[in-house]
């Protein structure tokens, strides 16, 4: 089994990891090494939160029992994560969906899909402060200085969110700016709001010091965005090889889920584990903000999670391509497959 040490750094750079200390137990430490199959699970981001569900399908076992040896990795944007998945050097993703649509759209010959919607509403946010002139309302925006890192899921939909708004672009002042400086910016004064995830940004801030009700988060979903946002993705060749390993992984996951949102406490405990300098407070309300507010939505309770809208779905392509026509229409909607789905009924919270 491969273990890393705690002290290894995760952030922006590709690193495997299985659990750390004595609860670490691999498919292969019980079962025959045949009989476990190597999954490389890539993720888009840093160990945060929101990784909880994934990090409680490991520990517990849930991938184990599917017989599955999951490996996660992490790479620093979701474009990056599409793309390595699309290679071939990887199994599985966690990343936006609407940048594998727009990848596979580019790229005719790649057949990765979304198999799992986790996050029914997308965090996509612009968060600012009230003090340098935010407001909730988009046209607030005009005559602001705002960071955008090129590589952010939110900061992509910027051409579509400010179209839809009716945001002349022509009076915002875009700053490309890094990932890891968006909030001490803010923080700082030196951009008046910036391009992420809400309930990754909101805990971050108020823990910088930065006063709650000074915090403005511009939620995109909130203001006519329809789009979806992180799923678990599958190879093509995963899926066409082992599809049975694409169902139970699922399933892992699922059951991943249902613990952390059972108890907070413990995916704040597993990210605590595998993280450098946490602040257990702020995992644990960015976990519990996503949960409530972009995976375990209204539509989810009386659905079941890991499906989409097909009515919804079309809109959202919609809107994509308001951004940039694609050039085939269907592969874009064949993105998405719920054939791995397990059922409906196993799916309600």
């Amino acid at each position: 089994m491969r273990v890393l040490s705690r002290r290894a750094p995760l952030s922006f750079s590709r690193r495997s990891f299985m659990l750390g200390g004595a609860l670490a137990v691999s498919a292969a430490a019980t079962r025959p090494a045949a009989a476990a199959m190597p999954i490389r699970f890539l993720l888009d981001w840093r160990i945060e939160g929101p990784t909880a569900p994934l990090l409680a399908a490991q520990e517990r076992g849930y991938f184990r029992d599917e017989g599955l040896d999951v490996a996660f990795e992490v790479v620093g944007g979701p474009r990056q994560a599409v793309a390595q998945l699309a290679s071939g050097d990887f199994d599985a993703a966690l990343a936006d969906v609407n940048a594998l649509i727009r990848f596979r759209d580019a790229n005719p010959g790649q057949d990765a899909q979304a198999v799992m919607m986790l996050y029914d509403r997308p965090a996509f946010a612009v968060i600012g402060r009230r003090s340098r002139g935010i407001t909730p309302e988009p046209a607030g925006l005009e005559g602001r200085k705002l960071g955008a890192p090129a590589a952010d899921a939110a900061f992509a939909q910027w051409p579509v969110f400010s179209r839809i708004n009716q945001i002349d672009t022509g009076k915002v002042k875009l700053e490309n700016i890094g990932f890891p400086v968006r909030e001490p910016m803010l923080a700082s004064g030196e951009v008046d709001a910036f391009f992420g995830f809400g309930p990754s940004s909101l805990p971050s801030l108020k823990a910088r010091g930065v006063p709650a009700d000074d915090i403005v988060v511009m939620t995109m979903a909130e203001h006519g965005l329809l789009l979806y946002g992180n799923a678990v993705m599958a190879s093509g060749k995963l899926a066409a090889q082992e599809p049975g390993a694409v169902r139970g992984l699922l399933r892992a996951i699922l059951h991943g889920i249902r613990d952390v949102a059972a108890n907070p406490d413990l995916g704040t405990q597993l990210v605590a584990r595998r993280a450098e300098n946490v602040q257990p407070e702020v995992e644990r309300e960015r976990l519990a903000l996503t949960l409530e507010q972009n995976m375990l939505t209204p539509y989810v309770r009386q659905h079941g999670l890991g499906g989409v809208d097909p009515a919804r779905w079309a809109q959202a392509l919609d809107q994509i391509a308001l951004a940039q026509p694609f050039k085939d229409r269907g592969r874009a909607a064949d993105s998405f497959s719920d054939a791995y789905l397990p059922a409906r009924a196993d799916r309600l919270f």
